[in-house]
This record gives structure tokens, C-alpha cells and sequence, in this order.
């Protein structure tokens, strides 16, 4: 199958993936040298990667929807534009307060993928296979996008060991941000058919509120810890908040996200997996650096790697991410979407819990990050597809960005988990207690197994035939 007129955007959106490769590969080998750049305790690195997928959160929702009305493109360069500024933030200071609100804007970059998915979706719709054809495109984006990591991982690895100020350091994923804005500019076209329409602000403000109560409360218990019951009321208010957005949208002709999504056979086991699969693949990198930086000789667990050896590690995950994302559209050429997304999310689940055993050695945590990596791999490329894929016509912004939406939102619940298991027992008693507690390595690992089995049973209900090109002039249905 080749992809014919869409060719030229998939190329230079694979740029812009790419860029977004050096932005999630790039930083997490520095993280621990970022933390004493801040000078800040290891488990608060996870506020930086909170805070990040909070604003995703807000802003992904309100972004792809726009994207429909008004043109992917167009919210495609807003946001590069916001994430480049950001970035550039984050190399002039060393002011923890400033870096994190920093840290959060370039969080802008996570719509970029589910703008492209619905870009390429949009204008093959009128060709054959538009569902396969997308898948593919989907395969080599996301390829793009973990290259990109790997180029960002091993080469911050390589100038951090050479001595280079974090400064520096921290520029260069900010001027290739820059190029990226020129690029989408002059190289992506804009997609036909666009809706149109009045922007419904008031759906926006009501999961506004409801998230930043939720993720607020979540911020509280890292801060208060598990007991504090004031932590949890702020949760609570947040899900609460929920009720009387779901009961404003179902009133909306053109509402900000059509909650009927969710009701759909097809669709609500993807988006149950994509909150699901947030929590490893978004919650758990920062914990799986820290680990691997962690001397094993002062506090009896860690790898005691070096930062080119945590930028290899992460650079040898990163590529089996690529090997899914290539492998998911030619495997599905023999199983059908559904048995493939079920067999990646058993891949991340085998990986992830095979750290209970086996965490001794580098070679034990490559095997197992390998195995879990080629099943995200597959996940990062066939989730939005399969969304693009079951949604109406004029909901593929909006179906697409959900499953990052509701990615982010797992990555966060797990984000704020992760913290406060990590900071529990510091160090285990012993070194100067700033790693991670051992029992909350394990209680990372077991989540991020235990939450990619449940995402494969949800998955085991959706039709059989689900992702796959409907028959000419048919729609897909909400239920």
C-alpha cells in the first residue's frame, strides 16, 4: 500500500515527530543532573513530569477539537510555538518554580501526534483503505517520533560525560523545536473538510475545573501523603466534577468532547487502554532513570549506571518502541486490529513485571524494558489510529486526541503514586537519602504490569471486526 498524495505530509510530519522524539528521549538521561542543577530531592523529579501532563490534560481536549474546526495544521503550529518558547525557558534558570511552569508549556507538544493522525486520516478518506493506510502512517510517525528519542537519548548521554554546562545542555532540544515550527509552516498542508462552528467554552471550563481539582488533589497527596484526608476531598471533588460536565456536553449540538465517544463498543476499550497505558509509559520513565542511576552500593538496589549508560538503556528501550510501531500495520495485515492490540498490551504487561524477579543486573532491566517497549511501541501507534478508525468523520481530532487525553490523565494518577511510594523510607535507612525506596521501585513495576492486563481484557470486548475499513459510505456509530 503506498500512501500517494498524503506522502509529502506523512514526510514532514515526520519531522515534527522526530522533534518530538528529542523532547521525551532527550531529558530523561539528564534527569538526575537536572535535579542537582535545581537542587531538588530525586522523587521530585516526578513534579516535573506531574505537571507536564496536567496541562496535557487541559490543553489536548481544547486543541483537537479547535484542530477540527479550524484546521490541524493551524493548532499543530500554535502549539509547536508555545513548546518552542517553553523550551528555551528552561535553559535560562535555575529557579525550580520557573522551570517547572516551564517544564508544563512544553507539555503543549503531546497534541501534535493525535493532530497529525487526524490529518492524514482526513485526507485519505477518500482513498482505499483509508483505516490501513493510517495505521501505516501511524507506524512510521511514531517510528520518527522514537529515532528522535534515540538521537536525543544517546546524544545527551555522550555531552553530559564530555562536561558540557546543563545550560547548554539544555538548549539544544529548544532550537530543534525552533527548526520544527519552520517546518510544519512551509512544509505541512492544511486538511480539507473542516467543521467550522462555535467553540463550546463552556464544556472547556467545566473539565477545566474537574481536572485541575483531580490532578490538584493528586499534587496534595504527594505533598500531605496518603493519610491526609484533605488530599483526598480535592480528588474526589474533581471526579465529582465530572457529573455536571458529562450532563453540559449531552445538552451541546457541537460540544467540546461528544461524551457518546465513550459509549461506543468500539471505542471506549481504546480509551479505557490509553488511560491504562499512560501509567508505564508516561508515569514510569522517570523511575526506571533513577533507578538505573541509583548506586547499588550504598543502598543495596539500583544499577549504579552512569549517565551514558542510563542514555544507552533508555536509547536500546526507545528502539524497541520503533520495532512495535513498524511491526503493529504488518502484523495486522494477518490479525485482526483487536487480537494486536491485545498481544502488545500483554508485551508491556510481561516486561514490566518481570522487574519483580529480575532487577539485579543491566542486562536483566534491558531484556525486560525491550520486551515491554515493543509492546508500547505498538500501543503509541495503533491507539490513535484505531480511534481515527471507529470515529465519525468530523470527530477524528477530537476521538484522537481523547486518547492522548486520557493518556495523560493515567500518567498523572500514576505520576503522583509513584512519588509518593518512591519518597516513602528514603534510601531504605542507609546512603544520604535521596534515592528512591526499593518498595516503591516495586510498587512501580507492578502497577504498570498489572494496569497493561486489565487494558488487554477491556480490549477483548471490542467487536471483531472494530479498525478495520468499514464498507464505502458506511459511518461509524455511536452507541
Amino acid at each position: 500500500m503506498r500512501f500517494g498524495p498524503v506522502a509529502a505530509v506523512v514526510g514532514f510530519l515526520a519531522f515534527v515527530e522526530f522533534t518530538s522524539g528529542i523532547i521525551q528521549g532527550y531529558y530523561t538521561p539528564l534527569l538526575t543532573d537536572i535535579a542537582r542543577h535545581l537542587d531538588i530531592h530525586d522523587a521530585d523529579v516526578n513534579w516535573l513530569e506531574g505537571s507536564q501532563l496536567m496541562l496535557s490534560a487541559l490543553v489536548v481536549p481544547a486543541l483537537a477539537k479547535l484542530g477540527d474546526m479550524f484546521g490541524h495544521k493551524r493548532i499543530l503550529l500554535v502549539s509547536t510555538a508555545v513548546t518552542a518558547a517553553a523550551s528555551l525557558a528552561l535553559a535560562f534558570t535555575d529557579q525550580f518554580a520557573v522551570f517547572l511552569v516551564a517544564w508544563a508549556l512544553q507539555g503543549f507538544y503531546v497534541v501534535w501526534l493525535p493532530l497529525e493522525i487526524a490529518l492524514i486520516y482526513s485526507r485519505s478518506r477518500d482513498r482505499e483503505a483509508p483505516a490501513a493506510l493510517t495505521r501505516r502512517a501511524a507506524g512510521f510517525l511514531v517510528a520518527a517520533l522514537e529515532l528522535g528519542a534515540i538521537a536525543g537519548a544517546l546524544s545527551a548521554g555522550a555531552l553530559a560525560d564530555s562536561g558540557i554546562p546543563i545550560q547548554v545542555l539544555l538548549l539544544i532540544p529548544a532550537i530543534a523545536v525552533c527548526a520544527c515550527f519552520f517546518v510544519i509552516l512551509f512544509g505541512v498542508t492544511e486538511s480539507p473538510d473542516l467543521t467550522g462552528g462555535r467553540f463550546d467554552t463552556g464544556g472547556l471550563v467545566l473539565i477545566t475545573l474537574a481536572l485541575l481539582a483531580f490532578t490538584g488533589g493528586l499534587s496534595l497527596l504527594r505533598i500531605n501523603g496518603p493519610a491526609d484526608l484533605l488530599s483526598w476531598g480535592v480528588v474526589l471533588l474533581g471526579l465529582a466534577l465530572i457529573v455536571p460536565f458529562v450532563r453540559y456536553e449531552l445538552r451541546q449540538a457541537d460540544p467540546l468532547i461528544d461524551v457518546r465517544l465513550f459509549r461506543s463498543p468500539a471505542l471506549w476499550p481504546v480509551f479505557l487502554t490509553a488511560g491504562l497505558f499512560g501509567v508505564s509509559v508516561l508515569g514510569a520513565q522517570a523511575p526506571l532513570s533513577t533507578f538505573a542511576r541509583t548506586d547499588p552500593s550504598e543502598v543495596g538496589y539500583g544499577l549504579g549506571a552512569t549517565t551514558g549508560e542510563t542514555s544507552i538503556l533508555i536509547g536500546a528501550y526507545v528502539l524497541s518502541l520503533v520495532v512495535g510501531a513498524l511491526l503493529f500495520p504488518l502484523v495486522t495485515r494477518w490479525v485482526a486490529p483487536r487480537m494486536a492490540l491485545i498481544g502488545a498490551s500483554l508485551m508491556v504487561a510481561t516486561g514490566y513485571l518481570l522487574f519483580l524477579p529480575f532487577h539485579d543486573g543491566y542486562a536483566q532491566a534491558l531484556t525486560n524494558m525491550v520486551i515491554a517497549g515493543i509492546g508500547s511501541g505498538a500501543l503509541v501507534a495503533a491507539l490513535p489510529a484505531a480511534a481515527a478508525a471507529a470515529a465519525p468523520a468530523h470527530q477524528t481530532g477530537v476521538a484522537t486526541g481523547l486518547t492522548n487525553s486520557v493518556k495523560t490523565v493515567g500518567g498523572a494518577v500514576a505520576s503522583a503514586v509513584f512519588a509518593i511510594a518512591l519518597i516513602q523510607h528514603l534510601g531504605g535507612g542507609t546512603g544520604d537519602g535521596t534515592a528512591g525506596s526499593f518498595s516503591g521501585y516495586v510498587t512501580v513495576w507492578l502497577v504498570c504490569g498489572l494496569t497493561a492486563v486489565v487494558a488487554a481484557v477491556s480490549l477483548y470486548f471490542v467487536p471483531k471486526h472494530a479498525f478495520s475499513d468499514a464498507p464505502e459510505g458506511t459511518e461509524p456509530a455511536l452507541r
